[in-house]
């Protein structure tokens, strides 16, 4: 999906005066050694700026080196989550000239312009062999004042949504909100704990762009909780009509968040599916991850949503604090009785910033700090509880015992209408036999 960050940070410099490319090797099947040629060939640059999760710092740092080697005279800037939480490790980095902390377009805007570091909120730099961090930069208030991601820039004809998520092609990911009103130990909040959110009106005149240039068709809402704020919600969907769009979508939801009459609004705007974060149904372990969700709610608000007329993808964690093999094999048959239309399994990953990643490095149980691990399918932490092989063995069969039940598999073939249906049926089943 596109880099949405990215494309706010490029409408901003836009907005100053400033030639910005993006430049996104993975949507272009590229790899490192393939960006000297494109620095070459589209340059020259005076600032660069990459972003980073946690499993792809490593590959971010080998990208500023590689840049530095050939563009010496380039300031490189890294920004995103990991270099956020962990900015000494990314300022140590001798090929990185400033650490952008958190929120990032009106930060990127002063680095542009020259402004001395000293003078710039929400930054990491070096100064004289020591690190210094710069005072926290406080939050937009207004999120539609940020205009629309520099869709421009961006290759919109080479992404794909994930398998199941998109009823429709060309399809592509649009975010509503910053921040989430969940306070779950293995979630980092990036844009903190309080939900800001664009106007539901905004939202839609961004589809329509989407649309009217692009010829999208689907939209995949990857917010934390889109039906979080309820009037704008309804609001978005009201402007879906209003503005004529003939459009399909999805969205991730919350248990707590379901309400029938939105849900029935946005229904006739065209969402087709809901994603809620069941992650167990062991009390105990709710409790040890401060998921306040209640087990025995949670099959009436997948019913209900599933009675309004939408799909339902569930998405289970196994190898939470507490998780022993008999809470895992309870939580893959809760799954299964569920019988939701769609489930994802996840491996615990405590990532850097969260509460779960203070508690097991205080106690000694992470088994790794090779950032590359921590992809959601293999275990990094020695519970006392349970093994890391035992994890990885219920990870590997929860998928196969959910979608080849012979019932499932019969129910999902007769949905599928044409051939992009099969064919994304047929990528989903060839990424869960890993080939």
């Amino acid at each position: 999906m596109p880099p949405l960050g990215l494309g706010w940070l490029a409408t901003a410099l836009e907005r100053d005066g400033h030639d910005v490319r993006i430049f996104d090797a993975h949507a272009e099947r590229m790899f490192v050694e393939d960006i000297p040629g494109y620095l070459h060939e589209h340059g020259p640059f005076e600032l660069i700026g990459i972003t980073a999760t946690t499993p792809l710092i490593n590959n971010a740092l080998e990208i500023t080196r590689l840049v530095k080697r050939e563009l010496p005279y380039c300031r490189t800037v890294l920004g995103g989550v990991h270099p956020t939480v962990l900015p000494d490790e990314s300022v140590a980095e001798p090929s990185v000239d400033i650490v952008v902390r958190g929120e990032g377009e009106e930060t990127i805007r002063q680095i542009a312009a020259g402004t001395s570091p000293e003078e710039i909120a929400g930054i990491s730099f070096r100064s004289d062999r020591q690190h210094v961090h710069n005072p926290d930069r406080e939050l937009m208030a207004d999120l539609d004042a940020l205009g629309f991601p520099a869709y421009h820039l961006l290759p919109m004809d080479k992404y794909r949504p994930a398998a199941g998520a998109a009823k429709r092609l060309p399809a592509t990911s649009v975010l509503a909100t910053r921040g989430c009103p969940g306070r779950c130990t293995f979630c980092y909040r990036l844009f903190g704990h309080r939900l800001r959110y664009r106007s539901g009106r905004h939202v839609a005149e961004e589809v329509k762009l989407l649309q009217d240039r692009y010829g999208i068709r689907e939209i995949c809402f990857y917010d934390d909780t889109f039906t979080a704020v309820r009037k704008e919600v309804q609001n978005f969907c009201r402007a879906v009509k209003e503005l004529g769009l003939s459009l399909t979508w999805s969205c991730f939801s919350r248990i707590d968040t379901f309400d029938e009459e939105t849900f029935g609004l946005m229904r006739e705007a065209g969402c087709h599916q809901v994603m809620y974060g069941v992650e167990t149904c062991n009390r105990e372990i709710l409790s040890n991850i401060n998921k306040r969700t209640d087990p025995d709610t949670v099959e009436g608000v997948i019913r209900a949503t599933q009675r309004v007329g939408m799909e339902v993808r569930a998405a289970f964690m196994l190898g939470n604090p507490g998780e022993t093999e008999e809470t895992m094999e309870q939580n893959i048959r809760f799954a299964i009785a569920l019988n939701p239309d769609l489930v994802v399994f996840n491996v615990t990953t405590p990532y850097p910033g969260t509460e779960m990643f203070s508690w097991a490095d205080e106690r000694g149980l992470l088994r790794t700090k090779d950032w590359d691990a921590y992809d959601l399918s293999q275990p990094v932490m020695d519970l006392p509880t349970v093994s890391s092989e035992t994890i990885a063995r219920y990870y590997r069969k929860a998928h196969r015992r959910f979608y080849f039940r012979p019932r499932y598999v019969g129910k999902r073939l007769l949905r599928l209408r044409n051939r992009q249906e099969w064919s994304s049926a047929w990528r989903g089943l060839r990424s869960l036999l890993g080939v």
